[in-house]
């Protein structure tokens, strides 16, 4: 695999050599300094031209000074035919670089998230203003309001109804949608906010909860980890259990923490129905 220094002496260069590129910005995880290093992460680049049409469309032209790659794609092709002002080529190469380029006819406006200017043809009267010292500022996890505990505890043991009701009903793809995708969700909130308590809330468990491991203490982080199944309605019903006790840890936590009010007889009744519903389904 190519250096990052090899890489971006390519991204540059292809720049340097074509006045329709005004300027060249890298985001994503590599311009993060908050993110663990490593040779996987993916370069995201965007190019900044004053007309996206030249650039739209047009593979040859990526191959041409970049490589064949080993699967490309072009998500606006796919999706967004006459265009929004930008238009990528996401590319991976037979080395496993991946390099997401972006061409942009728009005046970069800055929302927080860690960028780095790394070519500015126009000293900063251009498409892209000066920007600070990138940090993930804007990913950091927030505390919650007594609404939002409140919701979040309702939430995750209300839906569970859903997923039990699915189980009986064999319905394996509304089961693992309800479950993965909609009580998970309030049981990661429910674990950021433990986190927060833990840590404090100047930190970022990353997309999708990818460093909890980094927060959690083992004990805790190993039943998380048994929060997922198989598709054996028995594992995915011990994943619930484990789900269900993990939540009423982490929520009882945060509700010393903050001063609210756990509600038991929420959890009481869900553990009540989820037990009516099982046995009577043997």
């Amino acid at each position: 695999m190519r250096s990052e220094q090899e890489v971006m002496d390519l991204i540059l260069g292809v720049a340097r050599a074509d006045e329709r590129i005004r300027a060249v910005m890298l985001s994503g995880s590599r311009a993060n300094p908050a993110i663990p290093k490593d040779k996987w992460q993916d370069y995201d680049i965007t190019y900044f031209v004053e007309d996206v049409t030249p650039f739209r469309n047009d593979p040859a032209w990526v191959i041409e000074r970049f490589g064949r790659p080993l699967i490309m794609q072009m998500p606006e092709a796919m999706r967004c035919p006459e265009g929004n002002g930008t238009f990528a080529y996401l590319m991976i190469f037979p080395d496993g670089v991946r390099i997401d380029l972006t061409f942009d006819c728009r005046k970069y406006t800055d929302n927080g998230e860690p960028a780095v200017v790394l070519l500015d043809k126009d000293n900063g009267r251009g498409f892209l203003p000066q920007l600070p010292v990138p940090d993930d500022k804007c990913w950091h996890i927030g505390p919650p309001s007594p609404l939002f505990y409140y919701s979040c505890c309702n939430n995750f043991w209300w839906c569970l109804n859903n997923v039990a009701k699915g189980i009986v009903r064999d319905e394996l793809p509304y089961v693992m949608h309800m479950l993965n995708e909609v009580v998970r969700h309030e049981l990661h909130d429910m674990i950021n906010y433990y986190i927060g308590v833990k840590h404090g809330f100047n930190l970022s468990t990353g997309k999708n909860g990818k460093y909890f491991k980094k927060y959690l203490p083992p004990e805790l982080y190993k039943q998380y980890a048994a929060t997922y199944s198989g598709s054996d309605y028995a594992d995915i019903w011990a994943a619930i259990d484990v789900m269900c006790g993990l939540f009423h840890t982490l929520a009882a936590e945060v509700a010393a923490h903050f001063g609210f009010t756990y509600r038991q007889d929420e959890e009481d009744g869900m553990r009540e129905y989820l037990r009516m519903v099982r046995e009577q389904a043997l």
